[in-house]
């Protein structure tokens, strides 16, 4: 990644975002903000305290919090977006369906293993319009993810998905998936229960499911584990999300033997946003608050909403069998390649 310029038109020197990046975790923008953030926090408590006004202080901190934050966010790598999907405090789909679905009645269970908790089905209603969700979930804190196993489904997960889907499709629901996982479970138990079975299972059925289907890449989309979920009429990813067949550290593992190669694969993967909407695979970008969504969860909330709604308007005003061929057609397009040229 290349040098940021030191001069801006504010005067502050732009930092390079990899300086907000750990080197095995999660971006963390706490690295250039922290400060700024702590004297805003103190001079609040002053002011409550003492009763002394600080608003010009405040504004001024704030001014160049919003600086460092635009510097930084200009000059996001394709890992850097990786890192930003990954980042601890990034809203997950139960935040996303608690503040966008006025309700939401969990379905469990896949009638014949389990109820996995790394994926979540429900009826929601969004705006008065009843869907059928379908989501990785992640979850917050040790305890809770080590329960959601981390956003990896087994089988049984994408056994549920797929029953639910089927539900849907009875029902006259459209379906909307929330993708967020490194990939499936490749435990010896999810194997011996059939894992790759599970997701071309789903991806049969959703090839010609009889109802308009709308995905949302909200942080990870690795590999079968979030294509199992994610063959839909439309597919949208947040702008700090990724969607591709294999991890960067995957790619590099293969390619170099080492993961240390993690930034290169993600540039050659081509796995960001920006170049799914080129390559046809993504159909919109969904922005998010400045910093990312980690930052204002709940104005997250809304711009996904707004998408949402959009777009599942879009769907229902086109015809069934018109959705079913060009759900088709969008499929066998990808991949596609013209010689000669």
């Amino acid at each position: 990644m290349g040098e940021t310029p030191p001069e801006a038109d504010n005067g502050v020197k732009k930092p390079k975002a990899s300086e907000g990046v750990s080197v095995n975790g999660p971006t963390d923008f706490d690295g250039a903000v922290f400060e700024i953030e702590r004297q805003i926090k103190d001079l609040e408590a002053l002011s409550r305290k003492h009763g002394v006004d600080f608003a010009e202080n405040i504004a001024t901190l704030r001014k160049q919090q919003d600086q460092i934050l635009r510097a930084l966010v200009a000059n996001l790598s394709p890992w850097d977006r990786i890192c930003m999907a990954r980042h601890r405090d990034r809203p997950t789909a139960s935040d996303y369906i608690s503040q966008i679905f006025s309700s939401f009645i969990e379905l469990h269970g896949d009638r014949a293993f389990a109820d996995d908790r790394a994926i979540i089905t429900g009826l929601g209603t969004v705006d008065g319009h009843p869907v059928m969700i379908v989501a990785n979930e992640k979850g917050r804190g040790v305890k809770e993810k080590g329960k959601r196993n981390f956003g990896m489904a087994h089988p049984e997960g994408y056994r549920k998905a797929r029953l639910k889907m089927l539900l849907a499709e009875k029902l006259g629901l459209p379906v909307v998936t929330f993708i967020d996982t490194q990939g499936a479970f490749p435990g010896i138990g999810a194997e011996q229960r059939g894992q790759a079975l599970a997701i071309a299972e789903n991806l049969k059925t959703m090839a010609s499911l009889r109802t308009p289907i709308l995905a949302l890449i909200i942080g990870e989309g690795g590999s079968g584990g979030a294509l199992a979920i994610g063959v839909a009429d439309r597919v949208c990813a947040q702008e700090n999300s990724y969607f591709s067949v294999i991890t960067p550290e995957g790619c590099s593992a293969i390619l170099w033997k080492s993961a240390d190669k993690r930034r290169e694969a993600a540039e050659a993967l081509k796995l960001d946003p920006r170049s799914l909407m080129t390559q046809g695979i993504v159909d919109e970008i969904i922005p998010e608050p400045l910093g990312g969504a980690h930052r204002d969860p709940r104005r997250a909330s809304e711009i996904l909403k707004a998408a949402i709604l959009r777009n599942l308007a879009e769907l229902r005003m086109t015809g069934l069998e018109e959705l079913l061929r060009a759900r088709y057609y969008r499929y066998r397009r990808i991949g596609s390649v013209v010689e000669g040229v």
